[in-house]
């Protein structure tokens, strides 16, 4: 194992043998549990990453594509490869926060003596999907809001614990925006990622026609169990981030602010990422290296997700979008600086 490898924040800072041997059994386990997505979700080979990116590092992600590009799938491939218990709702703009966190109801006993019983909604799951979440009215959008932060919700003023992990998986239909509402600000940034699914390439997709079309389609298989995710999360949070690591989140992430960030952006942003954004980064620098066979981020990790970090924690001016610049370019030359 190389010195990057066991680099920490300090010089001090090693790798002991419980945190080896624990990335020995994980190491394998995301191995494979990568391995499996792949088998069922073909040509989306980032997508799947970011995915799985941000499941490991304990967060929730929204992805934007068009219709038919395998988002819903993806979901449910992730549920059963990674042992979790997933469900899909549809936001559409009727849909109530009690149709998601769920309701009390009035129940009589065989004594007519009667009592308020809650009945849990779809967000009592380990893996949501939000489908079109932008169809959904605020007051419906915000309801999620206190369990993708807090991992719990509040109804009728009581507490209501959310199963362990939980984690959302929203999309988006970056084109037809007629009806629609955008999410604010404050809930974008509960978003570790935002995971942008285009198109397959040619290979890809001549691979989807012949596999999907036919008497057999590939299914997915359980590879993990909810426990190894957890012990797998735990171990994310556990890994060693050097100190050049640190430096280059923390460059990075002040730079894209408009007041006191690199002159590449002042005057070109409204508001820039705040300290979420580096939590953000650093857990998922961690989770990538680890899903590609490392116990320790890179630089090249930043880098690779400066992107999907900070792009719907950032936006333009007016006079920028009006000049052609655009988050992504903008974001790609701050990266190249590190």
């Amino acid at each position: 194992m190389d010195s990057g490898m066991t680099q920490g924040i300090s010089p001090a800072t090693t790798l002991d043998d419980g945190i080896v041997a624990t990335a020995e059994s994980c190491l394998a386990a995301v191995g494979a549990a990568r391995e499996a997505i792949h088998g069922v979700i073909f040509g989306q080979e980032k997508v799947v990453d970011l995915a799985l990116v941000t499941i490991l590092a304990g967060g929730h992600g929204l992805l934007v594509g068009l219709p038919g590009l395998a988002k819903t799938k993806l979901v449910e491939t992730l549920g059963t490869v990674l042992g979790l218990d997933a469900r899909r709702v549809q936001f559409t703009p009727d849909l109530m926060p009690s149709d998601i966190l769920g309701t009390e109801i009035l129940e009589e006993d065989a004594e007519r003596r009667r009592a308020f019983r809650f009945v849990q909604g779809p967000v009592f799951t380990q893996l949501l999907m939000a489908d079109e979440i932008n169809r959904a009215s605020p007051r419906t959008q915000s309801a999620l809001l206190q369990a993708m932060q807090e991992g719990h919700v509040s109804v009728a003023g009581a507490r209501h614990d959310l199963p362990r992990p939980f984690h959302v998986l929203a999309t988006q239909n970056p084109i037809e925006q007629e009806g629609t509402y955008p999410l604010p600000e404050a809930q974008l940034d509960r978003f570790l990622l935002e995971i942008d699914v285009g198109y397959p390439d040619r290979a890809a997709e001549r691979r989807i026609l012949i596999e999907t079309t036919g008497v057999d389609e590939a299914r997915p298989r359980a590879v993990m169990s909810t426990e190894q995710l957890l012990t797998a999360q735990r171990l994310v949070r556990r890994l060693p981030v050097g100190e050049a690591v640190v430096e280059a989140i923390l460059d990075l992430v002040r730079a894209a602010r408009p007041d006191s960030g690199d002159a590449l952006v002042k005057d070109k942003l409204l508001w820039g990422p705040g300290p979420r954004a580096s939590q953000a980064l650093t857990l998922a620098a961690r989770a990538r290296a680890l899903i590609e066979g490392r116990v320790a981020p890179s630089v090249a990790d930043v880098k690779a997700l400066a992107e999907p970090v900070l792009k719907h924690r950032m936006a333009l001016s007016y006079t920028a979008r009006a000049d052609g610049e655009t988050i992504e370019g903008l974001i790609a030359k701050l990266a190249e600086k590190l």
